[in-house]
């Protein structure tokens, strides 16, 4: 198998013609023979026992050429294409245009990997998140760890307020006749959750346990349901209990309880060291969105549309992989959220536009730079992979080409020579 020529069409386009030796061809043939003459049936002889001669003297000796071009075709392209170096998106077109014993030749037409060009992706400036842990934050943070350990308790000395879950028995009318829907008993309802049309909750703020009482509301243009949509309504309300959070107080006993801790002041120590983490890791996260974003805009070259749409397309299939995982598949997914498959690939493309590109830039600032990773450095990104998929390393190795963790690890070290290279803020 061998490169005939390479020509280019159009930006990113080539039409390559590759020829394959008859001994190639004829393996592949064998090969398709041995497979499809099980299947033929022959006068005189038991289904799948007819010698080769018989059966290409009946149907003639290129009855399998056809099959066996397919079978040689993606390797001697691959070849081809590497002998050109062309790295393919992907093929358009394929055609056979001579075929023999002796082997024979095709022309196929291939979307390329653009040659970018990339200036100064050294001295980006950007500005990073502050990562200063201050009390207002630990203050915060306990409030929530308060929040999440609160009780209700029924509140008799007062009136409903803002932030108080009442429960309530209430009934809706408009234009004087109860409507579907709007009838409950023994409802709890948080006041200011929003959780009713507006008006509804504020109206029951002020109202103590054992009212009844009439408040008017007016439903949203765009209700749900048309009859009632626009339209003014009354509810009839009796308020049976108001409930409120009783917040535990912030003591060493609190304190043990929700902790390994002893003391209100270790704790907020423990607090601070994790609210420092987060702030690290979205510190961390942010400044690379952004020095991606800033070498997207410095890329120079025409990507073909075809790479958006491979990447997108592998974005839908680990969707369906994390979706299976969890015990659905995407076409269930799809039938429960009424998307479809071109619907979800539309939602992705922004993304899968934007991790080509970056990925481009990185690969050629790599070549650039001329970063090649290590013996060492492979070794450990196997070790680490290994550990991930609880495999043998030797078993990831032979799942996993060592082209694809070099070029990985390209493209992670020409991002950190980026953020090396950072003016940062």
């Amino acid at each position: 198998m061998a490169l005939k020529s390479s020509t280019l069409k159009e930006s990113n386009t080539y039409e390559v013609e590759v020829t394959v030796d008859g001994e190639t061809f004829m393996a592949a043939v064998d090969k398709i023979f041995k497979k499809e003459s099980k299947k033929i049936q022959v006068h005189g002889f038991r289904k799948g026992k007819a010698p080769r001669a018989i059966i290409e003297k009946m149907y003639g000796e290129d009855m399998f050429y056809d099959d066996a071009m397919q079978e040689c075709y993606p390797e001697a392209l691959d070849d081809a294409c590497k002998a050109a170096d062309i790295k393919v998106v992907t093929v358009t077109a394929l055609e056979a245009t001579e075929v023999s014993k002796e082997g024979f030749t095709f022309k196929a037409t291939v979307i390329a990997e653009p040659e970018i060009d990339i200036k100064d992706y050294k001295g980006i400036e950007v500005e990073k998140l502050s990562t200063e842990v201050t009390e207002e934050m630990i203050d915060e943070e306990l409030d929530r760890v308060r929040d999440r350990n609160s009780r209700m308790v029924t509140v008799e000395d007062r009136a409903a307020e803002n932030g108080d879950t009442v429960v309530i028995d209430f009934e809706g009318f408009c234009d004087g006749e109860a409507f579907d829907g709007g009838k409950a008993e023994n409802y709890n309802l948080e006041l200011g959750s929003g959780n009713f049309i507006p008006g509804f909750e504020e109206q029951l703020i002020g109202h103590s346990t054992g009212e009844e009482f009439t408040i008017d509301v007016k439903f949203p243009d765009e209700y749900q349901s048309e009859k009632l949509a626009g339209k003014d309504a009354q509810f009839k309300i009796k308020l049976h209990e108001i409930k409120c959070k009783e917040l535990p107080e912030v003591d060493d006993d609190f304190v043990k309880d929700v902790s390994e801790k002893d003391t209100v002041a270790e704790y907020r120590d423990e607090l601070k060291e994790q609210i420092q983490k987060r702030l690290d890791g979205e510190s961390e996260r942010d400044l690379d969105d952004k020095l991606t974003n800033a070498i997207i805009e410095k890329i120079e070259g025409d990507i073909p549309e075809q790479m958006f749409d491979n990447e997108a397309n592998q974005m839908l299939r680990e969707m369906d992989m994390r979706l299976r995982q969890q015990g659905m598949d995407l076409d269930t997914y799809m039938k429960y959220t009424g998307m479809n498959s071109e619907s979800i690939h539309e939602m992705y493309k922004p993304e899968a536009s934007r991790r080509v590109k970056m990925r481009l830039a990185l690969e050629k600032i790599a070549k650039l730079e001329n970063i090649q990773p290590t013996a060492e450095d492979i070794e450990a990104e196997y070790g680490k992979m290994a550990e991930i998929y609880k495999m043998d390393v030797e078993k990831v190795k032979e799942i996993i080409p060592e082209s694809g963790i070099t070029a990985d690890l390209g493209v992670q070290k020409a991002m950190d020579l980026v953020k090396e290279n950072a003016v940062i803020k």
